[in-house]
């Protein structure tokens, strides 16, 4: 039997988008799926938006981003640009009354972070920052089985987000300069994602880090200098005094994209792994399992997501279709949990600070706490 369960925005909303690049693809699959027109889009360069728009299947290139944001019509911007133009961007557009999608990370220090808060606050518009990892069934699945209190009192967490696409001096990409990545890349890129899957899932914050990286490449390709790091390791705890430990690493020989997370209690361990996301194994002293994504047997938000039937894999397009999707319904005033939002961005900006500072120092660092990351969780 089919599932009817289903993630779509109940309005039709006009999206624009700003990049042309990976994750303009994405972004605009997502917002098709989610049933939004996809009106428009700006580009580095009028030539690469009229490029986009053919490939993309955009209604319409802009001339330029402020055309974009000033056009009426237009009812969310999805920012999808390298790091350091996020700020800028986010901060035109809600100044512009849009709703906002901005790619991670939301800026590259928490000042302008905390100022695009605070905007959005002010602008009473729905702003979300895709930390999609969040919307894998499987994950809302071991969220819940921990805030029921079925996993126990957490006692550790490990987690680790490898890839291997920087491995050789030859490889290159736009993030790699702190110009244009900012301070942090490794970290800040998918460290990111991993922590705010672990304080997701786990309803713990991190408030103390020790943390190393590593650069393992002076120069690449075009004897670029580089300034950010390849890899961090970092030990941490949190407020409820549960210890663990993170490895982040795009340079590890194999790993694609291994989002892995394993959360330790009194009564059961859960894993998580995004290469395998159909699955989260239950470890228990006896009698261990691997719980399989149906949606027939998992807690609501869970079954919610699952929006194929069980044997039909789900993916990384899937949950980002999701995140979309529950964006265009708060935006529509049907708020659904766990959608990360400018606060959520604020937060992650809050611990790549935190990394940064530990790595410099070489010490424990406390975890700074903010008045705007109310509510956050």
């Amino acid at each position: 039997m089919e599932n009817d369960r289903t993630t779509t925005a109940p309005t039709r909303l006009r999206a624009g988008f700003v990049g042309a690049g990976f994750m303009a693809e994405v972004h605009s699959r997502a917002a098709r799926a989610a049933g939004a027109e996809i009106a428009g889009i700006a580009s580095s360069s009028p030539a690469s938006a009229a490029r986009a728009k053919d490939r993309l299947g955009v209604e319409q290139a802009y001339d330029s981003v402020q055309d974009l944001v000033q056009d009426g019509t237009i009812d969310v911007i999805h920012i999808c640009t390298p790091n350091a133009t996020h700020a800028a961007l986010a901060e035109a557009a809600l100044k512009a009354g849009k709703h906002v999608v901005c790619e991670k990370p939301l800026a590259t220090n928490v000042q302008d972070a905390t100022k695009l808060v605070e905007l959005a606050a002010s602008a009473g518009t729905v702003a979300t920052v895709p930390f999609v990892y969040r919307f894998h069934p499987m994950v809302r699945e071991a969220r819940e089985r921990i805030a029921s209190g079925q996993t126990g009192r957490i006692s550790t967490i490990q987690g680790s987000y490898l890839q291997d696409w920087l491995l050789s001096r030859d490889d290159d990409n736009w993030r790699v300069d702190a110009g244009l990545g900012g301070p942090s890349r490794a970290f800040a890129d998918i460290g990111s994602h991993l922590c705010d899957l672990l304080e997701f899932m786990s309803g713990e914050r991190i408030t103390q880090v020790g943390a190393l990286s590593r650069t393992l490449f002076s120069g690449r390709a075009n004897n670029k200098e580089i300034q950010t790091e390849d890899l961090v390791a970092a030990v941490f705890a949190t407020e409820a005094g549960t210890v663990g430990n993170l490895l982040v690493s795009q340079v590890a020989p194999g790993r694609k994209n291994r989002l892995m997370i394993e959360i330790a209690g009194s009564e059961s361990s859960l894993q998580f792994d995004q290469e395998a996301p159909e699955t989260l194994w239950l470890g228990k002293r006896a009698g261990s399992q691997l719980l399989v994504r149906d949606p027939d047997t998992l807690s609501p938000e869970a079954a919610r997501l699952s929006v194929l039937p069980a044997g039909h894999p789900q993916g990384y397009q899937d949950a980002f279709n999701a995140f979309v999707a529950d964006t265009y319904a708060a935006i529509g005033g049907d708020l659904r949990d766990g959608l990360p939002t400018f606060q959520d961005g604020l937060r992650s900006a809050v611990l790549t600070e935190s990394i940064i500072e530990s790595c410099k120092g070489g010490q424990w660092v406390d975890v700074p706490y903010l008045k705007e990351l109310e509510g956050v969780q």
